[in-house]
């Protein structure tokens, strides 16, 4: 265990919602609030436990504990503030040294203004539009991620091509304890996130980290853009994007989803002058590339491909995706 501790990185990188989980609390939810028997002082059969997971905060009106993860961590184990830092880093794998920003996705209490998102780990599905400022870098970058893992044989990615993506299997603490994570990085490379996806397809599928918000981000484009090309090729998910980089078309983005939000479209505009589609050959993936032609086709040139019906991209060989790409 390390002894530098970023207490503003730590409570932005873990949840309560989080801890609560790892100590096996069990509590009701009411709205944004859980309550139930206070884990702390260990009151029989009372509801005197309180914890708002949108403000990360915690009260106890029976041993008048209160505070923040940190604080309850400190509860928990007895110990000092500083030792409940270096406890959170170490179980949750987080990196964090001096000179590190410590910064982190917008809060919960500040998505509850909007009326939007929650602030547990979402589904495949991911966080959505309502904040109001952009996604922030994390202070911190995930440890113990092996590239080199037998899921991503079977997904067709070899381990240079996870490796070029920094996607691993994480067996490191936490919430991502057990997924393949994959860092997602804004367009000018900056580390925001990391999507765990489970290995053998459990629900969810994938965890985003609560306040992150995928509809700002277009998966893999500070990759794409530094290639230099002028078009950009469009899909839905992170594996789909793997398969076209290394099929050979490294200029690929992601939407993380069969929609284009505003800013997704306002990105494409400002880094392609020309963009190919490439969804997933179902329903909803038509509906997106039909959606799309007709908003993005009036700002730049804008083509689909036709990925065969009941298909998607991450599911084709590269002899399949070169032929349907170099029509």
């Amino acid at each position: 265990m390390g002894t530098w501790v970023d207490f503003q990185a730590v409570k932005q990188a873990v949840s309560l919602g989080q801890v609560l989980e790892r100590y096996g609390v069990k509590l009701k939810r009411t709205g944004k609030e859980l309550h139930g028997r206070c884990p702390i002082h260990q009151g029989q059969g009372d509801e005197s436990f309180r914890a708002n997971t949108e403000k990360n905060a915690f009260q106890c009106f029976s041993c008048q504990a209160k505070g923040n993860v940190l604080d309850f961590v400190a509860a928990m184990e007895k110990c000092s503030i500083r030792d409940a830092g270096l406890k959170l880093q170490d179980w949750f794998g987080l990196a964090v040294g001096p000179g590190q920003q410590a910064s982190a996705p917008t809060t919960g209490s500040e998505l509850a203004r909007k009326g939007r998102g929650q602030n547990t780990p979402s589904t495949d599905e991911g966080a959505d539009n309502g904040q109001e400022g952009p996604n922030k870098p994390l202070g911190f970058e995930l440890q113990s991620v092996l590239h080199d893992y037998l899921y991503f044989d079977s997904r067709g990615i070899t381990k240079e091509t996870a490796a070029h993506f920094g996607a691993g299997f994480f067996s490191g603490k936490g919430s991502m304890f057990g997924r393949v994570v994959i860092p997602i990085h804004n367009g000018n490379g900056e580390l925001l996130a990391y999507a765990g996806r489970s290995i053998d397809n459990t629900e969810p599928r994938y965890k985003l980290p609560a306040g992150f918000h995928k509809s700002l981000e277009l998966y893999n484009l500070h990759r794409a853009v530094a290639t230099g090309q002028r078009g950009l090729i469009v899909v839905e998910g992170f594996f789909d994007a793997m398969k076209v980089h290394q099929a050979g078309y490294p200029f690929v983005v992601a939407l993380m989803g069969c929609s284009m939000s505003e800013e997704q479209e306002r990105l494409l505009v400002a880094h392609a002058e020309m963009v190919l589609l490439m969804l997933d050959g179902d329903e909803a993936g038509q509906r997106g590339t039909d959606e799309i032609l007709l908003r993005l086709g009036r700002k730049i040139w804008t083509k689909a491909v036709c990925v065969p019906d009941g298909k998607q991209p991450d599911q084709m060989s590269t002899e399949e995706l070169q032929a349907l790409l170099g029509k």
